[in-house]
């Protein structure tokens, strides 16, 4: 092995050699184990979340693989109607083309053109974060099997009166001419105003309080074009007289009525409420209920259209609300104007302001499909965890709305409806279909349906079609119903809630037995990563490095607020001085897996990563140790060495020790990844990896080796312990950190005779703890061994002993235990801890001048007189003190200047409140210090 682990020169030779070996495919053996992946756009480029996402499912396959189960990670990414088409339409662009010059045809050409290009970039940065996917079963929303499964879904839906067009709201992007999901919207604080407008009221009416109009306030007063009614509270006395009367609505010459409705809360605003219910989603229901007029008073581009009066119209909607502003001021009905922070909803691939927008869409009907959904996970057929996601699924599946599934997108599946001249719909397959099934005439003229469906629809059958329905039965029987779901919680209704209704519906089965509900990745201090804040972390980026320049130029680049430029460079240089080290995949995922708890937040903290990496080094040292003293040695063991260990008389109580913790650790590792607790699972492993192999086993096997030409079965046994607790231990970190595992086990198996040509660790067997060998007396043996040896450590570091000078040590108010443990451990206590001497005192002999360390009841003694120069040692700790008393008279002037504790952030006075505390015990631990070496 080579002195350093470089992670770059291993891992993507191994990830070639697994590819190309087939070890990502099925094994057709033992019970069946998949995952679908959550399908990325195809746009796509691996962000935090798909980096964290993919770690947890490759766990999860390649233990189970090692299980002996028939895995399949069945991957696909998705086509991305908006994002894809935004792409191609800038390339092209680019050469002075729109997409209108091509033509519908020509267009989707130009996008399978680029997809080819492209579209893999994605795959492959997941390859690199060494995902066991089975790519010959990759797939894509739009390929030939899929797409015949969207249009089979949709067909039979339409045919059940289960699909069905209407005019409804939706969100409209004005920019990119289409509906859109709520998940493509971004609601984010922007600075607005109230504008505060008097309605006159109709009729000679007048308010209680005698005035003849009543007041509204608005965010958006363009609307007022399109408003319908004026709601009051039904119990609100200032204006119950009203409901039934009429405002005269102002600049367009209707008159509206007054209505009592729940939705209007008195103490909010005026206590009125204009209503346009065809722009408003609050403002429509109030319409359904009141059987008011729905006026759309825009255009596609949300400019005023003619609907609305003539000096309006052709304005766009900003211009509008300007103009509309000073005709209400000029007409002395404008009131006042107040700012006002408000959510404002832009398109998260366009960046302009969202309209809902009164349109004639295609929609499922999902009431009677969401009974069995929400009866699915009742029954616990299906499981979310955490539990407490479930309770989010039900209040959504309760309170569900019909889902809009068109998109006025050229890119997607084309809607597979036709329409006659008079406007009569019809459905199938292909318009031959269309004409036999509606028994039409050849020569009647139908043009298809020009809009496409959401790209969430095909995404609500991918657990079924990606596995073959309708056309692959023995597939879909061998790897349906998956068997979790990983996923984020913003996506529970959008897809996971879709898929389990679509699924029940077509194939009786539910897609998955659980659902793995992960937190969202945020930056170390808590922030959403967004291009905005210019705070994004590119996975492959902390894989591989990036320099300074280069970070702050990917984070500024085709900023939508280019103003905050200067802002993100300065975060970035502060954050990331000297750009980012390259940490490799293997510690990056083990990050992962460290953050992977229960809450909904995860910090990702780069310098978590520098602790990863070094447990890298850790682990590829030990390896090294472990190497040289057997293959440096001309050691080679058999499968039957490595089976009859644990009978070996010759096992030190190292050994046996080692061998104990290494069943305790294997036992957590399979109760943590049944209950999903990666974040356990990782800090188990990593503490008997680090602390008790590497750190203590590694040491304790020191002494017998260095003894082997005297005992050399006891050394046999060591360096077989050594080799076989490393192979095991390997195997059990493996799914968590695949690349260096694998690297190192090649060489370990070869000693241990496990390893033939062309094996693999991740087709090995999971470790499984052997009861035979957990030995608790053996592990309470080696507590104390190893308190006794931090306790004479720790003595030499406060006495400032250097670490090569041995010195003899004492132990006094011993057990019967602790003689005994003394007795059988002699000989490793003197080499491990640098020791002349180790003994235990009698009850009544006099003990010298010594430094104390406590070990449960058992006191460990150094006699200091001949260890230490007494008067520098005093000096030293004189000036030592000298200096915190220094500190401590500037922080206690600070505290005590009556101007600082008032003005300055309570987090700072908080902060150097506990720098006093710390600094006086620091004082009081000296001052003993002190006292103990003044009375040698």
């Amino acid at each position: 092995m080579d002195k350093t682990y470089q992670p770059q020169q291993i891992e993507q030779q191994w990830y070639e050699t697994w590819e190309k070996g087939g070890y990502f495919t099925p094994s057709g053996q033992g019970e069946s184990y998949s995952i679908v992946i959550p399908p990325p756009n195809v746009t796509g480029r691996l962000h935090m979340g798909h980096g964290f996402q993919n770690a947890i499912m490759d766990a999860l396959i390649r233990y189970q693989r090692m299980m002996g189960k028939n895995t399949l990670w069945q991957v696909g990414t998705d086509h991305a109607g908006i994002a894809t088409q935004m792409v191609v339409e800038r390339r092209l662009e680019k050469d002075g083309v729109k997409r209108t010059d091509l033509g519908r045809e020509t267009f989707n050409d130009e996008v399978w053109k680029w997809k080819e290009q492209s579209g893999g970039i994605i795959t492959q940065q997941i390859r690199r974060l060494g995902g066991s996917i089975d790519w010959s079963r990759e797939r894509f929303t739009m390929d030939e099997g899929l797409s015949a499964a969207v249009e089979e879904v949709f067909v039979r839906l339409f045919d059940e009166d289960l699909i069905y067009r209407g005019n409804r709201l939706v969100n409209w992007d004005p920019k990119l001419h289409t509906a859109v999901s709520d998940l493509e919207v971004i609601n984010e604080e922007e600075d607005g105003h109230f504008w505060y407008f008097k309605y006159p009221l109709a009729d000679g009416a007048t308010t209680d309080d005698g005035k003849d109009y009543i007041e509204i306030a608005t965010t958006r007063p363009e609307t007022l074009l399109g408003d319908t009614a004026v709601a009051v509270s039904p119990e609100d006395p200032r204006f119950k007289s009203l409901i039934g009367k009429f405002v005269d609505l102002p600049l367009c010459d209707r008159r509206i009525p007054i209505v009592g409705d729940d939705y209007v809360d008195p103490e909010f605003g005026t206590g009125c409420v204009k209503i346009t219910p065809a722009h408003d989603f609050n403002d429509y229901e109030v319409g359904k209920r009141h059987d008011l007029p729905m006026i759309n008073i825009f255009t596609i581009d949300a400019a005023i259209n003619d609907n609305a009066p003539e000096a309006y119209r052709d304005l766009d909607r900003f211009d509008a609300r300007k103009k509309l502003v000073a005709d209400m001021e000029a007409a002395g009905l404008l009131v006042k104007v107040e700012p006002h922070k408000l959510k404002v909803p832009r398109g998260d691939r366009s960046g302009v302001v969202i309209e809902p927008y009164l349109t004639n869409q295609w929609y499922v009907a999902v009431q009677e499909l969401a009974k069995p959904a929400i009866k699915a996970v009742e029954d616990g057929d299906i499981e979310f965890v955490p539990k407490n996601w479930e309770n989010t699924y039900f209040s959504w599946m309760r309170d569900l709305q019909d889902w809009c599934i068109s998109r006025q997108l050229w890119w997607g599946h084309r809607i597979p409806a036709w329409y006659d001249a008079d406007g009569n719909i019809y459905v199938g397959r292909s318009e031959a279909e269309v004409r036999s099934k509606y028994k039409l005439a050849d020569d009647l003229a139908l043009e298809q349906d020009e809009d496409v469906l959401d790209t969430w629809f095909s995404s609500a059958l991918w657990t079924f079609s990606t596995l073959g329905w309708p056309d692959d039965p023995e597939t879909l029987k061998t790897f349906h119903s998956t068997d979790v779901l990983v996923t984020g919680f913003d996506i529970i209704f959008f897809w996971v809630a879709r898929m389990i209704m679509m699924t029940l519906k077509f194939t009786g089965e539910i897609p998955f037995k659980k659902v793995y509900i992960h937190g969202l990745i945020r930056d170390g201090q808590g922030q959403k990563m967004s291009k905005s804040k210019g705070n994004v972390l590119d996975p492959i980026d902390l894989i591989d490095g990036i320099s300074l320049d280069d970070l702050i130029a990917k984070r500024t680049e085709g900023l939508m607020q280019p103003q905050l430029q200067k802002k993100i460079e300065k975060a970035t240089r502060d954050e990331f001085p000297d750009g980012i080290v390259g940490y490799g995949t293997d510690a990056l995922r083990y990050t992962y897996y460290s953050l992977a708890s229960t809450g909904r937040d995860i910090k990702f903290d780069v310098g978590r990563m520098e602790g990863f990496r070094n447990f890298c080094n850790k682990i590829w040292n030990a390896s090294r140790y472990v190497i040289m003293n057997t293959e440096e040695k001309g050691i080679q063991f058999t499968p039957q060495d490595v089976q009859s260990l644990q009978s070996d008389p010759n096992l030190s109580l190292a050994d046996r020790w080692i061998l104990s913790r290494l069943q305790q650790t294997v036992t957590q590792a399979h109760e943590h990844m049944a209950s999903y607790r990666f974040d356990l699972m990782s800090q188990a492993i990593y503490d008997f990896f680090w602390n008790e192999y590497c750190d203590w086993y590694v040491e304790l096997s020191k002494p017998v080796l260095w003894d082997a030409d005297n005992q050399p079965e006891r050394a046999r046994a060591a360096r077989l312990t050594l080799l076989t607790v490393l192979e095991s231990s390997l195997r059990m970190v493996h799914p968590l950190m695949p690349f260096i595992t694998e690297e190192i086990w090649q060489k370990i198996a070869t000693l241990t005779g496990q390893r033939q040509d062309g094996d693999s660790i991740m087709l090995q067997p999971y470790p499984m703890a052997n009861e035979a060998l957990i030995n608790e007396s053996a592990e309470a043996d080696i507590e104390w061994v190893k308190g006794v040896i931090v306790g004479i450590r720790n003595i030499r570091g406060e006495m400032n002993i250097p670490p090569g000078k041995a010195f003899a040590a004492l132990l006094r108010n011993t057990s019967e235990a602790d003689r005994r443990r003394l007795a059988e451990n002699q000989a490793t206590l003197l080499k491990l801890a640098k020791l002349t001497e180790l003994r235990a005192v009698e009850d009544r002999e006099t003990v010298p001048a010594s430094a104390t360390q406590l070990h449960q009841d058992m006191e460990i003694l150094v006699p200091l007189a001949d260890l230490i120069d007494k008067d520098e040692e005093i000096a030293r700790l004189n000036k030592e003190i000298a200096k915190l008393e220094k500190t401590m008279q500037g922080i206690s002037s600070k505290l005590g200047n009556e101007k600082f504790v008032a003005k300055a952030p309570a987090e700072l006075v908080e902060k150097e409140r506990e720098r006093k505390e710390s600094t006086e015990r620091a004082m009081a631990a000296l001052q003993d210090k002190l006292a103990e070496i003044k009375a040698l």
